[in-house]
């Protein structure tokens, strides 16, 4: 099959705009073209020998967003080859945008990077709003129509509502002083003595303490990719929580039985849509292991109860400053994207006669 220039770019560009805000796998493509316009390997290699470059342009990714923003992809190696697959950057379209860009000195590659650098501006001004906000002052509803404009962070809306969730739980279950006893039953004293030593170790528990009081903890599982479908938070006290943000659309009952993994669910969706995802929720079976649903509306009011309520002076502080500090962990924002960019070349690129060229943003 023919592969053009402009062929190739849609498929790249489809690609680019699906992304969430790291950019994992374009950057994986940008790295392929940066080895082969080095001279690493060549426009053949790329369509004929996939093998050569499938694992050896993970590392290459890895490196570069280790310098970026100080992380790597954790998604599964299945999600991650799906990059050369048809739907996506076949190795036909690969070596169509290698012969561009080395045509060209790089000019595909810095295209990509140029579409980094718009992300993390996104980034960056939302990050900026929440290091500024004041508890009196702070709106949730204009934070997350904010996140909604921001392409790249549009596409993460599930991260930001479980960050917006756990920062509330995290905030109150803290201020609440919740704890949690764990105690051996005291008719069970000799099975405890048999296993004393691995109950000590384990449980924290002995015959002469049989029980233990611990401070209830929420803990988020951190950074991951939307594709891994894994569990959003666990508490010492109980369930495991999945936060999911869904819409109405055709593929709801689908994406809500592909992606639940935990044994506690909470849902995040609009007020208007709510009924209905209930309903939907009921037909597959799914009630039991709803934790709870929860509507934008009742976040945003359960904020300004904590930032501007009777016990603002207690948890305002506190619960922004967790929302600021998730909001980093999940979308960091690269201090080191300019010196990469101006040593690669691409600051001082001249124009070049291809579809890829764009002039810098200032």
């Amino acid at each position: 099959m023919t592969v053009s220039v402009e062929q190739a770019k849609e498929k790249l560009d489809v690609l680019i705009n699906k992304q969430r805000a790291v950019m994992y796998k374009p950057i994986q493509i940008a790295e392929i073209l940066h080895h082969t316009q080095l001279g690493k390997l060549a426009p053949d290699d790329l369509r004929y020998h996939l093998e050569t470059y499938r694992n050896p342009s993970k590392r290459w990714r890895d490196v570069v967003t280790t310098e970026l923003i100080g992380q790597v992809s954790t998604s599964s190696q299945k999600y991650q080859d799906n990059l050369f697959e048809p739907n996506a950057i076949p190795p036909e379209v690969l070596a169509v945008l290698a012969e561009e860009n080395n045509r060209c000195n790089g000019v595909v590659e810095r295209y990509i990077y140029q579409h980094f650098r718009r992300r993390q501006s996104k980034i960056l001004h939302l990050s900026e709003i929440l290091d500024g906000a004041t508890p009196d002052r702070f709106d949730l509803s204009a934070f997350l129509a904010e996140c909604v404009r921001a392409r790249g962070i549009a596409r993460s809306m599930g991260k930001v509502y479980e960050i917006v969730v756990y920062a509330l739980f995290d905030t109150l279950v803290a201020h609440l002083r919740v704890t949690i006893t764990l105690q051996a039953d005291p008719e069970r004293i000799e099975l405890l003595r048999e296993f004393e030593r691995f109950a000590r170790l384990v449980l924290g528990i002995d015959c002469e303490h049989p029980s233990v009081t611990v401070p209830a903890n929420l803990y988020r599982a951190g950074v991951t990719d939307a594709a891994d479908r894994g569990l959003d938070m666990w508490t010492n006290f109980g369930p495991a929580i999945q936060v999911k943000h869904l819409n109405l659309t055709e593929d709801l009952a689908e994406e809500i039985c592909d992606t639940i993994a935990a044994d506690r669910i909470v849902i995040v969706c609009k007020e208007f849509e709510r009924e209905q995802i209930e309903r939907v929720c009921r037909q597959l079976g799914l009630s039991e292991r709803i934790q709870g649903i929860i509507t934008q509306d009742d976040l945003i009011a359960w904020y300004d109860t904590a930032l501007r309520g009777k016990f603002a002076a207690e948890l305002g502080t506190d619960l922004l400053k967790s929302l600021l500090v998730e909001f980093q962990s999940e979308f960091p924002f690269s201090k080191t994207f300019g010196d990469f960019y101006t040593r690669r070349g691409y600051a001082s690129m001249p124009p070049a006669d291809s579809i890829f060229w764009q002039v810098d943003d200032d």
